[in-house]
């Protein structure tokens, strides 16, 4: 990607809207190209702008953070979707994550995770806070059941579904990569195999399609 990261910020608060811009434009590397006070808003920003991630609120008036997010991710060329509140709820995590978004931060993320959060959508990975990880797979097992056939599975090798079972169960690469006896780099590898067979964007995705077609219960 060439040029500064263009960034859309969306928050019902008018100070913590500039906040984040503050914090974001002193980054060299990302420009926030506009602000939206509500989903509608941000619908119409993203319409404009092109921004390459939005930084997208939850909770707010006219049409929430999770709506909007459907919304803009439905369409072709999407942004990425990182999603940041001060509420941290299990349902928002969930709902916000099958809407199609890339991440979920708390608004007390210090402001270089923040930035970094920016960049790391921006490259194709999913952003978790640490807190919301663990329960995000616990909530997803307990609660869903089959819902939809997933294409592609059959396409997976051995290893690639022994990566996805993993990826679903909530570990990170290098857990992964120590439980199999292969480098960081190969799960790597393998996710990025995973994602392009079951088409699906992120490694967020795999995780709840995972459940959803019932591979792993």
């Amino acid at each position: 990607m060439s040029g500064p990261l263009r960034v859309l910020v969306v928050d019902d608060q008018a100070l913590i809207r500039a906040g984040f811009s503050m914090i974001l434009d002193s980054e060299p590397d990302i420009d926030v190209v506009g602000q939206a006070s509500n989903g509608a808003e941000a619908i119409g920003l993203v319409r404009e702008l092109g921004p390459d991630v939005v930084i997208m609120d939850v909770r707010m008036p006219v049409m929430d953070g999770i709506a909007a997010t459907a919304e803009i991710c439905s369409r072709s060329e999407a942004p990425w979707v990182l999603m940041l509140t001060t509420f941290d709820a299990d349902d928002y995590v969930y709902d916000a994550l099958k809407a199609g978004a890339s991440g979920f931060l708390l608004k007390d993320t210090r402001p270089d995770d923040l930035a970094a959060a920016v960049r790391i959508v921006a490259a194709g990975e999913a952003v978790l806070a640490p807190s919301v990880t663990r329960r995000l797979v616990d909530e997803v097992g307990r609660t869903t059941v089959k819902t939809r056939e997933l294409p592609g599975v059959a396409d997976l090798t051995e290893r690639e579904s022994e990566v996805l079972v993993s990826l679903a169960r909530g570990l990170s690469n290098a857990e992964m990569a120590e439980a199999l006896f292969v480098s960081e780099a190969t799960v790597k590898t393998h996710i990025s195999h995973i994602l392009t067979k079951l088409e699906l964007r992120d490694r967020v995705q795999a995780v709840v399609a995972a459940y959803e077609s019932g591979l792993v219960t």
